[in-house]
């Protein structure tokens, strides 16, 4: 894609999984990108580098969205180096997979801090660097949508994110920043192969064949339908979630593996 040349993004979490892939696609048509990252300096660095390879700008900064001082660090990093930005990506999420039962306050509490807060409290910093306009995105998931075991952490925290996408878009549209979500399905990234190895969890084997495209999605994919969002082709696309998932929340039982005879 392109349309991105001298653009500025930031993208929370982009020194792995979709959020890489979204940075050295925005690269790729010509933007700047920070690459943020919690711990693995390493991999940021690696990312930063790619990105300038591949003709862009990019800066490397290190900061837990869970934390709002940290948040406030970030965004003052991204006006000391850009002085604006075009394009921001809420992408970092961590939560933990348990039953209700089972969780503790301070799951909940790091649930809403990293995903829920982190998003409203950086879409406050950045409309404040989008003087002319811009794009907000936020990293949904399908437990938003759908009530699967052990998700309920995250899900719900997912699907007030997809709520707040809503209310942004309305408050901010008349400055200029659409604002909308990607609701991603099994995708293929270290996240989901946490969920899948949480002990006693369904075997992936058995639920791929269930989605109607019968296979995990690939990080790319969810960065490309995220890198539309940002494009001058999304122009008047806003308060929406792009669902990114195979098929996967669109079929119930009976399934079509279920038919016999003539329908078979």
């Amino acid at each position: 894609m392109t349309g991105y040349q001298g653009r500025t993004a930031l993208i929370t979490g982009s020194s792995r999984g979709i959020g890489r892939a979204l940075a050295l696609t925005l690269a790729r048509g010509g933007g700047s990108v920070v690459v943020n990252y919690k711990k693995n300096a390493e991999l940021a660095e690696q990312v930063r580098k790619e990105i300038e390879q591949l003709g862009g700008r990019a800066v490397a900064v290190a900061a837990d969205v869970e934390q709002p001082e940290e948040i406030e660090r970030l965004f003052a990093v991204v006006a000391q180096e850009f002085g604006t930005l075009d394009y921001f990506v809420c992408n970092a999420a961590a939560s933990s997979f348990k039953n209700i039962m089972d969780l503790k306050p301070h799951h909940l509490d790091r649930s809403y801090a990293m995903n829920m807060r982190a998003f409203v409290l950086g879409a406050q910093q950045a409309v404040r660097l989008m003087p002319d306009g811009g794009r907000i995105v936020a990293l949904s998931s399908y437990g938003s949508i759908r009530a699967y075991p052990t998700y309920a952490n995250l899900g719900a925290a997912k699907a007030a994110i997809e709520a707040w996408v809503r209310y942004m878009a309305v408050e901010f549209a008349g400055r200029g920043i659409n604002v909308n979500a990607v609701n991603g399905g099994i995708i293929e990234t270290e996240s989901s192969g946490y969920f899948y190895d949480v002990p006693g969890m369904a075997p992936l084997s058995g639920v791929l064949p269930l989605i109607p495209k019968q296979r995990m999605g690939t990080a790319q994919e969810v960065a490309d339908v995220v890198a539309f969002l940002l494009s001058p082709a999304a122009e008047y696309i806003t308060g929406q979630t792009l669902v990114v998932d195979g098929g996967l929340s669109i079929v119930a039982p009976p399934f079509t593996r279920d038919l016999s005879g003539p329908l078979a």
